[in-house]
């Protein structure tokens, strides 16, 4: 992202009558000393090609001949940098510097909004001694005062040097930067530093090597340091400090140090480009524009991480796992996270993606939680990619270039196919029928491991990636709350749904099926049953049909039978099965034996499908329909279509003569 200028810079002149305000503002203009020089000049524009900054500037004239202490004050809060004059040969004029002015100016501005202040001493023509042994407590005194410049209107000495600190007092402000009377960068400078150097520590080994410190001098003044520029710079630090340079490196100290030395010598406006690149504004706050970036999101679309941001993902969890077991200990998740405000991810987290044994997080389980941060809520992921730096690292224009937004659902529906990875199913069932423990199986915890959960950690997302024809795709399951008159669109809005009841309780196949005739019997989305609690002793539920009855009712997929309590991990296959059903809601997958990948599926499903469905038609006209005349029994073409008629079905009972006797 480009860093963001101030579009203009509007600059206010006070001070005592006869100082020479309104002089300095007609030299500089004309470059010569104007013989008549009235109350006050009209406001001036100069234009953003010839000034130094290339940013428009607006200079300002003050006169208390020609206006009012209102009209002053309002123009006190319309500046962005006000110049204080004062004639260096006037006492008088400098002791009201203190004594009037700047209270007057502090007094009318926002405490949260510091307007920096500049001294200029005027008139240093007059004069053959310097006003500064007078001006530098004064400056000391107060932090708004970026600087003092003594200058002289007649002989047009400083006058663009005056104008020039002016402009740069606005757009590289001293103040939040550095604090004079300590000698030493402000913290919140420092925190942002040390974020922009963990963003430009590529490996993470706490040293910028010369690739890296490359890649941060292309990435903020588009060109990279010749070697000997580079030895030179890492030369002026080692000078300075021991620890600033390891293994012929910057480390954080020594990239400190630099920048504290950009600021001492007046090179602020170096730090500030580094600032803005990084996505920082005046207050030392990441901008809102640079953490939110514009994204269009049509209705019934998705939104999706797409390949590069995956890439970058990988490489911040490469990046961290110091240990290389492919899983993120709470020490390595805390260090990823250290260039965030605040930790974005809770305790709620590890039992909403697969983890290891120790409950770390592993390289499946954290790319699932950004897959579900993405799919539920694309701005704080754009958020989140804005504090990792993914504009700078993978230098693109915005986070957004990371994010694929999705084409309507009702397209993949007309066209039958879609070209998504993330599919929702919403978990319907009444309480305790085993809704929050089929999402547990789902990220691999069977009920003893369930068990150790702690209800504050509790999470009503699962995600995790399953196949499909060979297809990776995440499944998304959403535990609703079973609360039957008060479903949202939220609830109802999904790919698949999942109807879970206990079938060791009688009653609790009933709320499956109001909720279903109630929702769903009309709606295109597929849904499947789950009985769940198979391990358990089945008890006829208290309904006016069997589950299974149901389901054929409403062709629906037989009931599947589920438990999580097993010793090992809980079977995945059913979660394929749903995945399967949200990927191809328009074909009617009615074998539900494993994973649709078996011989038995795949001929099942074959003999269901749209294409044997047309072609059987087409024979059934051409040889059973169709009145058979002696001349198309002389024709050639009848007998080759009766042929092809013929061999197909004979292809077809083979096979399924082969998978009928083929144990199962």
């Amino acid at each position: 992202m480009l860093e963001k200028m101030r579009k203009d810079v509007r600059i206010l002149l006070v001070g005592e009558p006869k100082v020479g305000k309104t002089s300095l503002i007609m030299s500089l203009v004309s470059e010569e000393f104007p013989e008549v020089v009235p109350y006050r000049a009209e406001e001036i524009t100069i234009p953003a090609d010839v000034t130094p900054e290339r940013v428009p500037t607006h200079i300002v004239d003050y006169s208390d001949a020609e206006q009012t202490d209102e009209q002053l004050f309002q123009e006190i809060s319309k500046a962005n940098v006000i110049c204080i004059v004062y004639s260096v040969n006037s006492k008088k004029s400098i002791e009201k510097v203190t004594s009037h002015w700047i209270p007057l100016i502090i007094e009318n501005t926002d405490k949260d909004s510091r307007v920096p202040l500049i001294l200029v001493g005027n008139k240093s023509d007059l004069v053959e001694h310097s006003s500064m042994e007078t001006i530098l407590p004064i400056m000391n005194q107060y932090s708004e005062i970026e600087t003092c410049v003594e200058c002289s209107a007649k002989n047009l000495k400083n006058i663009s040097e005056l104008f020039y600190y002016a402009q740069k007092a606005v757009l590289h402000p001293t103040g939040p930067l550095y604090c004079p009377e300590k000698k030493n960068m402000k913290s919140l400078c420092v925190k942002a530093l040390t974020r922009i150097f963990k963003i430009s520590d590529l490996d993470n080994d706490g040293i910028l090597n010369d690739h890296e410190l490359n890649f941060f001098q292309r990435t903020c003044f588009n060109t990279p340091l010749e070697p000997q520029a580079l030895e030179d710079v890492k030369n002026v630090v080692r000078k300075n400090m021991s620890d600033g340079v390891c293994d012929n490196g910057l480390t954080l100290k020594g990239f400190l140090f630099l920048h504290t030395l950009f600021i001492q010598r007046g090179r602020h406006e170096t730090t500030w480009t580094v600032l803005r690149r990084f996505g920082y504004d005046d207050d030392l706050e990441l901008n809102q524009d640079y953490l939110f970036p514009s994204l269009k999101i049509p209705p019934d679309c998705t939104t999706e991480l797409n390949h590069n941001a995956y890439l970058f993902l990988q490489s911040v969890f490469d990046k961290h796992d110091k240990d290389r077991d492919c899983a993120l200990s709470p020490e390595e998740l805390s260090d990823l996270f250290d260039v965030f405000p605040y930790m974005p991810w809770g305790p709620d987290v590890s039992n909403t993606v697969c983890t290891n044994e120790q409950g770390c997080i592993t390289y499946q389980g954290y790319l699932s939680q950004w897959t579900l941060t993405t799919y539920l809520d694309v701005q704080r992921c754009l958020e989140y990619l804005g504090y990792l730096g993914y504009s700078i690292v993978a230098e693109q224009e915005s986070q957004a270039a990371g994010i694929t937004v999705t084409r309507a659902k009702k397209i993949d529906l007309q066209k039958k196919q879609t070209q998504r990875s993330v599919f929702r199913c919403n978990v319907f069932g009444d309480i305790g029928s085993g809704k929050s423990g089929f999402l547990q199986a789902f990220i691999g915890s069977n009920l003893m491991r369930q068990k150790t959960i702690k209800e504050e950690h509790k999470s009503y997302y699962a995600i995790s990636t399953t196949y499909v024809y060979g297809q990776e795709k995440y499944l998304l399951l959403h535990e609703v709350f079973p609360d039957f008159d008060y479903l949202s669109d939220a609830d109802l809005a999904c790919d698949i749904v999942c109807l879970v009841y206990d079938v060791s309780n009688p009653y609790s196949f009933e709320y499956c099926a109001k909720v279903f005739k109630q929702y769903f019997m009309d709606s295109k989305t597929p849904c499947m049953m789950i009985a769940a609690k198979s391990d358990l002793q089945e008890a006829k539920q208290m309904y006016n049909c069997t589950p299974l009855e149901f389901c054929r009712r409403h062709k629906m997929p037989p009931p599947q039978y589920f438990t999580c309590n097993t010793t090992a991990a809980p079977s995945r296959d059913i979660y394929t099965k749903l995945t399967t059903m949200a990927m191809y809601p328009h074909a009617r997958l009615r074998c539900m034996c494993t994973c649709n990948r078996c011989t038995f599926c795949l001929c099942q499903n074959f003999l269901n499908s749209e294409l044997l469905q047309t072609v059987r038609a087409k024979l059934y006209a051409v040889v059973l329909r169709r009145h058979v005349s002696q001349a198309d029994l002389r024709s050639s073409t009848f007998w080759l279509k009766a042929s092809v008629g013929a061999t197909v079905f004979a292809v077809l009972g083979f096979a399924m003569y082969r998978v009928l006797l083929k144990p199962r």
